[in-house]
């Protein structure tokens, strides 16, 4: 149930050969190969974007920041007073 083995990737290969023919195998490889690199330069081409964007915020960040003024202290609550219970006229 894992991948694929010796026997799966044969029977791929011939479906492959048998659909596009040998004469055409090369050019396919050819253009997966440029597609490929293609692919990869553009990915790392982002990741050096976001390397530079990560290193623009972490120095934005590491300027002296300004102090941070405290609100007022907040006066404490007054206590919670319970009523006294009172006796019921039912009785």
């Amino acid at each position: 149930m894992g991948g694929l083995g010796a026997t799966e990737l044969l029977i791929i290969g011939a479906i492959i050969v048998m659909m596009f023919g040998a004469s055409k195998l090369p050019e396919l490889a050819r253009g997966s190969g440029q597609a490929l690199r293609i692919f990869k330069s553009e990915t790392k081409g982002l990741m050096d974007d976001d390397e530079k964007d990560a290193k623009h915020t972490r120095d934005a960040t590491d300027a002296p920041a300004t102090p941070v003024v405290s609100a007022a202290p907040v006066p404490p609550a007054a206590p919670v007073v319970e009523p006294a219970p009172t006796r019921s006229t039912l009785d």
